[in-house]
């Protein structure tokens, strides 16, 4: 099955949390830095904006709960309907890569999904009303990592770097691979990344 990966700018509707909120705030860049969807239709999410909003957050009638982390980083509980994941993308089975940013009610996500899923995401977005428009499609290779990254996953697997608990640390990998740890941790992040990202669908399948 052939995979795209799509980059998309879309309007976040009228009671949307992250979409009121950035409207209220148009200058504010709010970017999402994991977000997760519960049962029954809420969400959680973590985030950082760079101004101050904890205070229009925290007042919003579809935020449950808000964590602060210093002045302008929070977490999120989210009620259903108060701007967890749109319907179109719940409908079609498809999650955005995080991080992403909301600009004045705007956001523009990253997905990876089959051509079919595309073309049924937008017809979603139609049927709902929701403006939006097609930023960017290519395919994407059938190799989920490079060699070099096949490379680095083995020893990392093969010397317990993954093993709970650990039989290495990451200073140590480092001196196995022979590379600086500032290095092997950017690789492992990118490798991590794009492993959970292909997996996340079939995982949460299998976790409901």
């Amino acid at each position: 099955m052939a995979v795209q990966q799509v980059r998309i700018e879309v309007r976040l509707p009228e009671g949307h949390w992250a979409g009121d909120v950035t409207r209220s705030h148009p200058s504010a860049v709010l970017r999402i830095e994991e977000h997760m969807p519960l049962q029954k239709g809420r969400g959680t999410a973590r985030a950082s904006c760079s101004e101050d909003i904890i205070a229009t957050v925290e007042s919003h009638s579809g935020i449950e709960e808000l964590r602060p982390f210093g002045k302008q980083s929070f977490a999120v509980d989210i009620l259903a309907g108060g701007g967890g994941f749109l319907k179109p993308l719940v409908t079609v089975g498809v999650i955005p890569h995080t991080p992403f940013e909301v600009r004045d009610g705007w956001v523009e996500w990253t997905i990876s999904c089959s051509r079919e899923k595309v073309r049924d995401l937008l017809s979603g977005f139609d049927d709902e009303g929701i403006p939006h428009q097609l930023v960017s499609t290519r395919g994407v290779t059938s190799r989920l990592l490079t060699p070099r990254q096949r490379f680095v996953f083995d020893a990392a697997m093969q010397e317990g770097f993954y093993d709970v608990p650990r039989r290495i640390t990451l200073t140590e990998l480092a001196v196995v691979l022979d590379v600086a740890k500032s290095t092997l941790s950017a690789q492992l992040q990118r490798i991590e990344s794009t492993v959970h990202h292909a997996f996340a669908d079939d995982i949460r399948k299998r976790s409901p």
